[in-house]
């Protein structure tokens, strides 16, 4: 297409915008964030939908759609991070980090190996899951912890070597309510 036929195009296209009609066809477009879940199970694994997965590979490309032919909008470079899956599309996950930000990824690049991420600055790990239990170790933000049984209120991880139980608030990779065992 030539340079003077890309300009009457998009002169079209924004003329056509500009008009009343567009614009109340705009208007009453709604917005779905992200996070947002279609359906309990997810389509194409019919898994409990959302789930949590860990990043498999040491870089994976965060797609804009479902395929590789969209745009690669980041890269995540953080080998077991966990994930939100929220949605499924033939080989490819729709999935979310603790920051909330997300795209599609494909299938191989995940696992069902649980971690989780540390949301608060020095965590205290302890021997048995009572905030009177003795510490076992202290855990920055933003460490990567492998997940073990959950309670109601506590969770058991594995980091670097040490094991002990945290409040289950203070962790990204496990659902507010899950129980493990």
């Amino acid at each position: 297409m030539k340079a003077g036929r890309v300009k009457t195009v998009l002169m079209a296209i924004a003329l056509a915008m500009s008009s009343p009609l567009a614009q109340s066809v705009a208007a009453q477009e709604t917005v779905v964030p992200i996070t947002s879940v279609q359906s309990d199970r997810g389509p194409v694994t019919n898994l409990p939908m959302p789930r949590y997965v860990s990043l498999k590979a040491n870089e994976a490309n965060v797609r804009r759609g479902p395929s590789l032919s969209h745009r690669i909008d980041w890269v995540f470079q953080r080998r077991d991070m966990p994930l939100r899956v929220v949605g499924e599309y033939g080989h490819w996950r729709r999935v979310v980090d603790r920051e909330g930000m997300g795209g599609w990824v494909h299938y191989s690049l995940l696992s069902g190996n649980r971690t989780v991420i540390i949301d608060r600055d020095l965590l205290v790990l302890r021997r048995q899951a009572i905030a009177a239990s003795t510490e076992v170790a202290i855990l920055e933000l933003g460490v990567i912890a492998d997940l073990g049984e959950c309670q109601i209120d506590w969770c058991r991880l594995r980091a670097d070597g040490y094991r002990g139980w945290a409040p289950k608030a203070d962790l990204f990779g496990v659902g507010a309510d899950e129980l493990r065992d």
